[in-house]
């Protein structure tokens, strides 16, 4: 009986290799004989799963994202009842990469970047990774915001009843940008892991805490 592939886990085997050697190389000194020969399959057999260089790399983005993503939702699911404040500044230390065990996963990301400058088909991908991980952003500030003990509507808080609303998908792009910046800084020695911590935290403290004297709607008013 011929013997059944399965080409998921093949097409994961191919990507970790891939991943492996553009943290070595770069996406451009990635070969299809090298992947092979690292996942320890023919080169036919990663031809079969991926007909060029660029659809291994694109599923190799692909990869990577998901893998971060479900890093993220699995730490939000298994903390203890964490406010919402301190959910985001979780899923945001895992988007920055900032853990040593994902040192080498924060380089190939970026390396990644790098290379989707110039290939509009690893951009598109990254784009849309870029989207979902905004998107979960978005919705932790709005649970936050509509709620959260470390909210600004918190009932204590001093801002709840005249502070205009915050912007969820606004905000969640300059976190998401800020957590992205910070992986890049800490991989060159600019920051340590701690540092770019202690900034995630200052920025969204600073979420609830700076002066937003607007009252709702009075932009829409004045605009």
């Amino acid at each position: 009986m011929p013997k059944q592939v399965d080409y998921e886990d093949r097409r994961r085997r191919i990507a970790e290799a891939v991943c492996v050697l553009a943290d070595a190389h770069g996406p451009e000194g990635v070969t299809m004989r090298d992947v092979a020969a690292h996942a320890e399959v023919s080169l036919g057999a990663v031809q079969r799963c991926f007909h060029t260089k660029e659809e291994m790399l694109v599923f190799a983005v692909d990869h990577v994202g998901e893998r971060v993503t479900a890093r993220m939702r699995a730490r939000l699911s298994d903390s203890p009842g964490p406010s919402p404040g301190i959910a985001l500044e979780h899923a945001a230390t895992e988007i920055a990469l900032l853990d040593g065990a994902h040192r080498a996963e924060a380089r190939v990301w970026l390396a990644f970047v790098a290379q989707a400058a110039v290939s509009e088909s690893l951009a598109a991908r990254i784009r849309i990774s870029y989207e979902a991980l905004q998107g979960l952003l978005a919705r932790l500030i709005t649970e936050a915001a509509e709620g959260g003990p470390d909210g600004p509507d918190a009932p204590d808080s001093p801002e709840s009843s005249s502070a205009a609303p915050l912007d969820p998908q606004r905000e969640a792009r300059t976190l998401l940008a800020l957590a992205d910046g910070l992986t890049s800084h800490v991989l060159i020695g600019h920051l340590t892991a701690e540092e770019a911590e202690g900034t995630l935290r200052a920025h969204v403290v600073r979420l609830w805490e700076r002066p937003r004297t607007d009252r709702p709607g009075q932009a829409a008013r004045t605009g």
